[in-house]
C-alpha cells in the first residue's frame, strides 16, 4: 500500500470531527492507501492548536524524512499554521519525494515551500473526500492517483486579456499576506497570482487587494486568477471580487476566474508552484 501522512500544522480539528477522520482512514485504505497520523490533530480544551509550533513542525518533518511516505495531507484550517514556517527544515523538504496538500491558512506552508524549495504543493482539501460531495470527490481523488486528471480539470473565464501564463503562486488571500515582508512570501514576478477566500465581504478584500498593491504585487504579476469567494457570493456582495480587481489593477494585467476552486466541499485542486496557461 502507498504510504501517505496526515498532520494539522494549523487550528487542531474539534473532537467531534475524530468520526470523520476514521471515514477518511476507510476511504484512503479502500484505495490502497496506508495513513500515517501526527499525534496532534484534535484542538486542546483551551488552545485551537493541537500542540506548540517547535511540536507540530517536528511531526512534519518526521514525516518528510519518511521514505516511504509520498503524500502529505493537512486536514486543518484556521489561523496559526504561520507559527511553524520558522521550524521548517526546507533543505529536508527540498530533498524529499513527498508532496504536500493543504488548503486555506496552509497557504502560508505551500508558499514558504515555493519559495524556498521550488517544489510543487497541491492546493486541495483532503477531508472533502468525506464530506458532502464525497463520492465525485473519492472518484476524482483515485483518478489523479491512477495518473488522471479529472481532480486537476479546472474551468476559467478570461474577465480581462486573452491570455494568462505563468508560475502559479498564492492561495486564500488573508493567509497569503501572513507572510508579506518576510523571506517566505513569494517572488511574484511574472507569476500567476492566485487568490480564493472564505469569510470577508468588500471591507475585507479592499484591504487585502490594497496591501497586495502597495507592496508592488499588482506591478509584478503577469496575470490574476480569483476562485471563490465564499461569504462575498453568499451574501451577494457588489462590487464583486472581480470587479475589485478591474478595478485596483491596470487595464493591461489579465484577469480569469473559477467557480471550480476554493472552500467548497467540490472544490478540485490547483498545483501550486506549476506553469499554467489559461487562453
Amino acid at each position: 500500500m502507498r504510504k501517505v501522512a496526515i498532520v494539522a500544522c494549523s487550528n487542531g480539528l474539534e473532537s467531534y470531527k475524530r468520526k470523520q477522520m476514521e471515514d477518511l482512514q476507510r476511504v484512503f485504505e479502500n484505495m490502497g492507501l496506508h495513513p500515517v497520523f501526527s499525534p496532534f490533530l484534535y484542538a486542546g480544551e483551551t488552545d485551537v492548536r493541537s500542540a506548540g509550533a517547535k511540536e507540530r513542525a517536528a511531526v512534519l518533518m518526521k514525516f518528510y524524512q519518511d521514505e516511504e511516505i509520498t503524500d502529505i495531507f493537512d486536514i486543518s484550517g484556521g489561523d496559526v499554521a504561520v507559527e511553524i514556517v520558522p521550524y521548517i527544515d526546507f533543505d529536508v523538504i527540498a530533498k524529499s519525494k513527498a508532496r504536500f496538500w493543504g488548503y486555506s491558512d496552509l497557504t502560508t506552508i505551500i508558499n514558504a515551500i515555493y519559495t524556498k524549495t521550488g517544489k510543487v504543493s497541491n492546493l486541495f482539501q483532503v477531508r472533502n473526500l468525506v464530506r458532502k460531495c464525497g463520492k465525485e470527490q473519492v472518484e476524482r481523488f483515485q483518478d489523479y492517483f491512477h495518473g488522471g486528471t479529472q481532480l486537476l480539470d479546472v474551468s476559467y473565464e478570461l474577465v480581462r486579456g486573452t491570455k494568462i501564463s505563468g508560475t502559479l503562486v498564492g492561495g486564500n488571500a488573508r493567509c497569503l499576506l501572513k507572510l508579506a515582508g518576510s523571506p517566505f512570501f513569494p517572488d511574484t514576478k511574472d507569476k500567476v497570482l492566485f487568490l480564493e477566500g472564505l469569510s470577508g465581504t468588500v471591507p475585507q478584500l479592499v484591504t487585502f487587494f490594497s496591501q497586495l498593491k502597495i507592496i508592488g504585487v499588482w506591478d509584478k504579476v503577469s496575470g490574476v486568477v480569483l476562485g471563490t469567494f465564499t461569504e462575498m457570493e453568499k451574501k451577494n456582495c457588489s462590487p464583486t471580487a472581480a470587479e475589485l480587481i478591474l478595478e485596483m489593477t491596470d487595464a493591461s494585467l489579465p484577469v480569469a476566474v473559477t467557480k471550480e476552486v476554493g472552500h467548497g466541499a467540490d472544490a478540485k485542486c490547483l498545483l501550486m508552484g506549476e506553469e499554467i496557461i489559461i487562453e
